[in-house]
């Protein structure tokens, strides 16, 4: 039976269906979220996904070390839109920028997070999709635009240009590594966009590495 130096916390309510490992290499517990979901934590967890024209925007109160991280494909839902994804926010309504951020914030608020405490750092929206070559912009002035008008600044961001990036956030210190994907090999990335972006419709490469 394999024995980690850290004990695995327990996942705060409504987020135990998030895949959630131990990375041995940062020595911490983690947890990887998939476009539409959300994660929140306040047991000092590292947060990843990995972005193409997604956005992820990793905000944290500073005081407390609790912090959470988004990821979603396009701005806001269609009024008229009524598909369904499952049961629970994490794989409906927050595939959308709007449900995203506030079911992000709400979360937060509702573990004791106060808004004047609040940190905000943005990453993703890269032009990898040839053929909607605008998703990655609508997504970055979205997240920008809502954040202006909840009163939060950015703090940090790495968005746009045509790369997909792998982000880890680390929500108790506020640090984010990214890692840019500016090979051939982000095709993956690509595929599953482009597969993910038809269902809302219908129903290793190290270089580039920045600290913020």
């Amino acid at each position: 039976m394999e024995h980690h130096p850290l004990k695995q916390p327990s996942p705060e309510k409504g987020f135990e269906h998030v895949n959630r490992y131990f990375d041995p290499k940062l020595n911490v517990w983690a947890a990887k979220i998939l476009p539409g979901e959300f994660y929140v934590t306040s047991h000092g967890e590292m947060i990843g996904t990995v972005l193409g024209s997604c956005i992820s925007a990793c905000v944290r109160d500073v005081k407390l070390g609790i912090g959470g991280m988004n990821h979603f494909m396009l701005p806001i839902q269609n009024e008229h839109s009524t598909a369904q994804w499952g049961s629970d926010a994490n794989t409906s309504e927050t595939r959308y920028g709007n449900w995203a951020m506030e079911y992000l914030l709400n979360t937060l608020y509702k573990l004791g997070c106060s808004k004047r405490n609040l940190e905000v750092k943005l990453f993703g929206g890269g032009q990898v999709l040839a053929s909607m070559t605008d998703v990655g912009q609508r997504n970055i002035l979205f997240a920008y635009d809502f954040l202006r008008k909840e009163g939060l600044n950015v703090k940090a961001a790495d968005v746009g240009d045509v790369f997909s990036r792998k982000v880890l956030f680390f929500p108790d210190t506020g640090s984010v590594k990214v890692r840019r994907i500016t090979t051939t090999k982000n095709e993956t990335i690509i595929q599953r966009e482009k597969g993910y972006l038809e269902s809302i419709r219908q129903h290793k490469d190290d270089s580039n590495i920045e600290l913020f």
